[in-house]
């Protein structure tokens, strides 16, 4: 299956007398409108409810009330916008918009092989840009101070993350799990490979529709160190959604890479699927291995899926 050759505007009959049209505002305007608003409502309007409900000091508040409300901002602030959004502009096509298709369990299972053997490439590039960074940071002063400013951005981002993801039952953990790794997939693909996604794919190339996404998914995180490795997810999610045309499929993955990264941390007491930030004493050839190793299987997985999908999906 050919990336180039899916999903356009869906035509109408010629016959018809009267065409509605497929959308109240250009598919360009109405992705970059979504991108922009919806995200400065996101940062601004929770920060002003996180004000208003748990005051200026978070360290002192109450942890399950730091988790409703990063669950309320997700669903209040990025979802309910996006529904809202498809709805007044693509009025007779929401569905289409929203890629409403239930994929079969083979289409999920096969992207999810896929995303198993990218997780542990992308964590091996995080070590290697990390030392890298190190290194040049350690000869260069400019370098150095730029990355004492993201390791402030990335201390904030771990803190939060780390103080969400502390569990003492398996009702609270089965409750973090929900808040991380469910919400956050089904809010987070709404808008960005439903929305977004297939907004700039009524205009643009299937590929650079996918790219832009990713690439704004990735700046949505802030998260400076995991930059890379968060677009390069996108890039997969946004490819898996697109080929399915589910938005399902995307959300399924979402789930899994959040949902191991959480696993990792209750099983392990490590946050290094999530934490990006640089470790130090890295022993950099064992980790060249590993990328080459599963470059080399997430690569010919995934030329393998591309060429035998339409197969691997209708057996």
């Amino acid at each position: 299956m050919n990336i180039e050759d899916q999903n356009q505007i869906p035509p109408t009959e010629d016959n018809e007398p009267e065409i509605k049209p497929f959308s109240t505002m250009s598919p360009i305007t109405t992705a970059i409108l979504a991108l922009f608003g919806i995200f400065l409502l996101y940062q601004f309007g929770g920060a002003l409810l996180t004000i208003v409900i748990l005051g200026l000091d978070l360290e002192k508040a109450n942890v399950t009330a730091v988790r409703l409300l990063t669950m309320g901002s997700q669903v209040l602030l990025i979802l309910l916008p996006s529904l809202i959004v498809a709805r007044a502009v693509y009025r007779e096509n929401t569905s289409y918009i929203l890629r409403t298709r239930l994929p079969n369990l083979k289409e999920v299972g096969a992207f999810i092989i896929g995303l198993i053997l990218l997780t542990p490439l992308l964590q091996s590039f995080l070590y290697m840009q990390n030392f890298t960074l190190e290194w040049l940071a350690s000869i260069s002063p400019f370098i150095r101070n730029i990355t004492n400013i993201l390791d402030q951005i990335d201390k904030l981002v771990d803190q939060t993350y780390g103080n969400l993801l502390k569990s003492t039952s398996f009702y609270e953990s089965s409750f973090i799990v929900f808040v991380v790794a469910v919400v956050p997939a089904v809010c987070e693909e709404t808008l960005f490979r439903g929305l977004v996604q297939k907004s700039f794919e009524q205009k643009l190339t299937p590929r650079l529709s996918i790219f832009i996404t990713a690439f704004f998914f990735g700046m949505y995180h802030f998260n400076p160190y995991g930059l890379v490795a968060l677009i390069s997810l996108g890039i997969y999610f946004g490819y898996a959604a697109y080929i399915s045309d589910s938005i399902f499929v995307s959300m399924a993955l979402h789930f899994t890479n959040n949902f191991m990264a959480v696993m990792a941390y209750f099983l392990l007491g490590s946050d290094e699927l999530i934490n990006a930030a640089p470790a130090k004493n890295i022993q950099i050839a064992p980790q060249l291995m590993i990328f080459v190793l599963f470059a080399v299987l997430f690569f010919s997985y995934f030329y393998y899926l591309r060429k035998n999908y339409s197969r691997l999906i209708s057996n």
